[in-house]
């Protein structure tokens, strides 16, 4: 009696290679423990950031009832009353207060400053007499917020996008070396393999990506900063859409890249000019994060676009439609990076020994 073995649709192919994909991380010990430290890391960030943010960063200040004007109304201050001057000179002698206020001293001030030691010269700023100001164009975000969710948004990046990216580019090559890709080609197509390492680590590096939002949620809510997780949530959402196709698009080329050499001590050179990539939308937020050009033009460039427009977005320079037209231009990319992705994989995939240049990778 015969039998006759329906091979596979390419769409069960695909999805045999994704389970392949998830199994092999999910059952790695060191993938689970990276991933509980990085949760770990952004938790204890967001809560040191948090706590540090709502603590008390008053300057302790002893004062006497002749010199208590001197302070009243200045928020910089934590006062303590002393009954007298040498009372307040005591408070500082013994380490209670920063500094003491007592009466004398020059026209037109009338009071004296004692300090232990050292005078502090922050201290007498904040005392000093400022004019009232008035900016005509004020910004409408913190510039160190600004900076802290820039660099959060481009450090997530750049760790998940080269972490799984390089994932990929060392399990082609493995498998190339080990001749498995040779087994595999025999059962399912080619982009079916490319399709389903993509979709694989795709689901992972969300999967990130979605724990670290979550975790950032808890921290903000118990640090007290609920009026930070209001302003953080349309950009998280939008750095999520952004962050999925930016993947899929570095990804292919990843996958691409691995498939171009045969052995693991080549894979450095092909992914560098990827790596790069990756790196510099970190690099940029962290230098020009305040300058609205570069971030204007970040924004619509394919490999930056998940850091740039989120940022925009959190500081308010970003119009309605213009989140809109850079996830079109995204998608443009992506096809494209997936197409050109997939004619290198599948023109490299077989050929073992030398490196394949990429005019011939292209060219066949």
């Amino acid at each position: 009696m015969n039998t006759h073995v329906t091979a596979p649709s390419f769409a069960q192919s695909v999805w045999l290679v994704t389970e392949r994909e998830l199994g092999a991380k999910l059952r790695s010990k060191s993938f689970l423990i990276s991933t509980a430290i990085l949760f770990a890391i952004a938790l204890g960030g967001i809560l040191w950031a948090g706590f540090m943010a709502g603590g008390d960063n008053r300057t302790p200040i002893a004062v006497t009832p002749d010199t208590a004007a001197v302070v009243s109304g200045n928020d910089a201050f934590d006062v303590t009353d002393a009954a007298s001057a040498d009372e307040a000179r005591e408070l500082v002698r013994d380490g209670d207060v920063d500094a003491a206020i007592v009466p004398g001293g020059a026209e037109p001030l009338g009071y004296t400053v004692v300090f232990a030691d050292d005078s502090s010269t922050t201290l007498l700023q904040q005392l000093s007499i400022s004019p009232e100001v008035e900016i005509l164009d004020p910004d409408t975000t913190d510039g160190f917020l600004r900076y802290i969710v820039a660099l959060l948004f481009g450090v997530v990046f750049f760790a998940a996008a080269l972490t799984f990216g390089s994932t990929i580019s060392t399990s082609v090559v493995e498998e190339k070396q080990t001749r498995v890709v040779e087994l595999l080609i025999s059962a399912i197509p080619v982009r079916a393999l490319l399709a389903g390492k993509v979709i694989g680590n795709t689901i992972l590096a969300m999967g990130q990506i979605i724990g670290i939002a979550a975790i950032a949620t808890v921290g903000l809510t118990v640090s007290g900063q609920d009026l930070l997780i209001a302003g953080l949530g349309g950009p998280i959402a939008w750095f999520a859409v952004f962050f999925l196709f930016g993947f899929v698009l570095l990804a292919s080329l990843f996958a691409a890249a691995g498939a171009m050499v045969s052995r693991q001590e080549d894979i450095g050179s092909t992914i560098t000019p990827l790596t790069y990539l990756v790196m510099a939308p970190y690099l940029l937020v962290v230098f020009f994060n305040d300058n609205p050009v570069v971030l204007t033009i970040m924004s619509y460039v394919p490999f930056s676009a998940p850091v740039g427009m989120p940022v925009r977005i959190f500081v308010g320079e970003a119009l309605w439609w213009e989140p809109l037209l850079a996830l079109a231009i995204m998608l443009a990319s992506c096809v494209a990076a997936i197409l050109i992705g997939a004619k290198i994989y599948e023109n490299s995939l077989l050929r073992m020994g030398a490196r394949v240049r990429l005019r011939e990778a292209l060219q066949r």
